[in-house]
Order: C-alpha cells, then structure tokens, then sequence
C-alpha cells in the first residue's frame, strides 16, 4: 500500500510526527506500522528509559497524556505505544487538548483497530493537522490474491493463480493469516520459486485436490463424479471444510455467474474486470454459463440461499454433509 510505504520512508528520512493514529479494520497494516515505529525510531541503548508500551484497556486517557507529556532521558525523543486504544472509544475524544498541542519530543502510536474516528469530530481535525491518521481498509476477497502476489513479488517469489485463491478460500482476507503462512512458504522454498498448489498442500496442509475451489470447478464443469469425491472428503475432514464457507463460495461464484450472463462485452479482459477474477480462471465461467443458463442460475442462488438457512439450523436438523450432498444434487440435475 502507497500510503504504508510514504509513512516508513518519511520515518526513515527523519520526518517524525508527534502522533500517528492508527485505525481501520484490517489490523495487519496497523500493526506493520506501530512495529516499524517500535523497533527503529529509537536504538536500542534508548529504549529502556524512552519507549513505553501502553494498552487500552488498562490504561485512561488520562494517564496516556500524562505518559507523553513526559520528556525524554538523554534522547531526542520517546515512544508511546498504545495498542488495543479502540478499548478506549467511549472516551477517545478526551484527547483533544492533547493533540491540539502534543508534546513535540514524544511519539505517540495509538493502534485503534476495528474502528475508525469520526472525521466530523475535534480530535480527528486535530491530530490530521499535528500528526498522521490511516486508515487501514478490509480488501474485497478479489483483491487479496493480487496483494498476495505483491508481496511475494517485492520478496522475489511468484505464485500461479490456483495457489493464490487456495490460500485466500482457506484463510480468508486475514491477511496477518495469510502473511504469516508466506513467511513459512518462503522459509522452505529457494527465492525465485514459483509457488504452486503442490506447494500449498505440502507446506500448508491445504488440498490442491479436495477444496472449495476444485468443488466449485468441477460444479461449474458439471463433473458430478468429481463433485461428490470431494463433498465426500469434505463429511471426512469437516473442520477443515465448513459447511457455510462452502456455501459462501458457491453463492459468490454462482452470482459472479449471472453477472456473466448479463454482460454484452464477453471478451476475456472485460469478463475478468467486470466480475473481479483473474484473467485465468475467465473459461471457466464460459463453461459454466453453458452448462447453466441464467433462469438455472437464478435457481441456484435461490437453492443456496435455502441451504444457509438449512446449515444454521433454521426449518431443519440435518447434519451438514447431507445439506451439501442435498443442494449439489438438486443444482447437478
């Protein structure tokens, strides 16, 4: 992210501001900042007497202000770090007065995940004028595989496309998740490896054979065959393959469908772009826009709809392998 790498480099160059607020809904960017402030604004013979670590929910604003109106021992500056500050909502705006006028020797971080300020609000106008506030935004899951690729890129990696939804179907848009399972990759695979599904299943522990996205092509091919081996797999190993990710995934692929249908530009770029997949996976959707029509899809979205109901234990009490083998069935014939 653009705005991550102007704040580490102005950092770097000696451009430090007296408060950085730190808020939004994926923490991983949260954290990436507040540990890049942690471990480099001061070295270390400072930081035992000029880097404080605070939480929100042991601490008041009230003692967070008198923290860093403190000055530093024989250093230029001090770090405060206040992790888990969102515990201090109810009274966050009690440190206006503060970033009015911080302390310009003190560095206060205040790690606000979940949440965000209220730009309307004193405190928000206040630190945007004396300090930084970034936002960390939640990426769409189709914006995961590319941040993916970027990171491993930027680490002299690659990866194929299959490998890279493999990790986004199974560990979500987490993406402390997800970074912390390409560290494990990279730890194992020699720089320049082009990461692959046998990759992911060897190091990960993920299927490259019986996963959401083989059960989703071969729905999509209409291999009935192959769909029930999978759906089989899946009532063996139910921990690994819940049943509402399963739903969840057929629905956003069934509905990326009937988008599809609708488009009156088909050629390959336009199809990736407007339904948000990779070029790669695009003649699958041609395939599968064969083997259902849009009044069917319609349908399916419909069956889907009635199968979440059904796996939250709503109008039925049926283990969650026969709602899966029941809804693919009805959607295969």
């Amino acid at each position: 992210m653009n705005e991550v790498k102007a704040i580490v480099s102005d950092i770097k160059s000696g451009t430090i501001k007296p408060i950085y607020f730190l808020m939004g809904e994926e923490p991983y960017y949260i954290d990436k900042i507040s540990d890049y402030i942690e471990e480099h604004v001061l070295d270390e013979a400072e930081k035992g007497f000029n880097q404080q670590v605070m939480y929100g929910r042991d601490a008041s604003i009230e003692d967070i202000v008198s923290a860093a109106k403190r000055y530093p021992m024989m250093a230029e500056r001090q770090v405060l770090i206040v992790k888990e500050a969102q515990d201090l909502s109810r009274n966050i705006e009690k440190l206006v007065s503060y970033a009015e006028n911080p302390q310009p020797t003190t560095v206060l971080v205040l790690n606000y995940k979940y949440k965000k300020l209220d730009k309307r609000k004193k405190l928000h106008k206040a630190i945007a004028k004396t300090g930084v506030i970034f936002e960390s935004k939640k990426l769409y899951e189709n914006q995961v595989s590319d941040w993916i690729r970027r990171v491993l890129s930027g680490k002299k990696y690659q990866i194929e496309p299959k490998a890279a939804l493999m990790l986004v179907e199974f560990l979500g848009t987490d993406l402390s998740k997800i970074s912390n399972e390409l560290e494990k990759l990279m730890l194992v695979l020699p720089e320049a490896t082009i990461i692959n599904d046998k990759h992911i299943e060897e190091n990960i522990g993920i299927s490259k054979d019986f996963n959401n996205f083989e059960l989703r092509k071969a729905v999509g091919e209409k291999n009935i065959v192959k769909a029930n081996r999978i759906i089989n797999y899946f009532a063996e190993n139910p921990k690994s393959n819940p049943l509402i990710m399963t739903i969840s995934l057929l629905n956003g692929f069934f509905t990326q469908l009937l988008s599809f249908h609708g488009l009156k530009d088909k050629s390959k770029n336009s199809v990736a772009k407007a339904i948000g997949v990779n070029p790669y996976f695009v003649d699958e959707y041609f395939l599968a826009a064969r083997n259902y029509p849009m009044r069917k899809v319609a349908q399916v979205i419909a069956m889907l709809r009635e199968a979440d109901v059904k796996s939250k234990g709503v109008g039925a009490n049926q283990p969650s392998h026969d709602i899966l083998k029941e809804l693919l069935f009805k959607i295969l014939h």
